[in-house]
């Protein structure tokens, strides 16, 4: 048991290490995009690869409770709620991105303070919880 809970601890470090390195080439490719059409296309095929890190957390966490015993702590639960932050604020951006017209000029300049408000409030959500977790 002791085993499968530290493998979960490394593994669920990668995977917020992880999660900021999706969310900086989010934002790489947010800055690099010229056109709406390619950048919407970029983004359906990396949004779901970002996605599987916020899944990698979640399962690393759910195996952790298990481990012990389905206690919830503190932490515990500021770490769902985290989670669930995380996950819609990626929607509402994903959703608003796939909403957009690509007829109409300039969309991706409307479009960029938006996401990169989201980023940015990802961005810090993940280092918040791991400063927190970490010290």
């Amino acid at each position: 048991m002791n085993e499968m809970y530290d493998m979960s601890i490394v593994t669920h470090n990668y995977g917020v290490i992880g999660i900021l390195l999706a969310v900086f080439t989010n934002l790489v490719m947010l800055y690099n995009a010229k056109e709406i059409r390619k950048y919407k296309r970029e983004m359906r095929i990396f949004t779901p690869i970002s996605s599987l890190g916020i899944g990698i957390i979640i399962f690393t966490g759910v195996v952790m409770m298990a481990a012990k015993h389905l206690e919830f702590s503190v932490e515990n639960i500021i770490m769902i709620v985290f989670a669930v932050a995380f996950i819609l604020l990626e929607v509402k951006r994903a959703k608003t991105l796939k909403y957009l017209d690509p007829t109409v000029e300039n969309v991706l300049e409307i479009f960029r303070p938006f996401a990169l408000k989201i980023l940015v409030a990802e961005i810090v959500l993940t280092l918040s919880i791991s400063a927190w977790m970490w010290i």
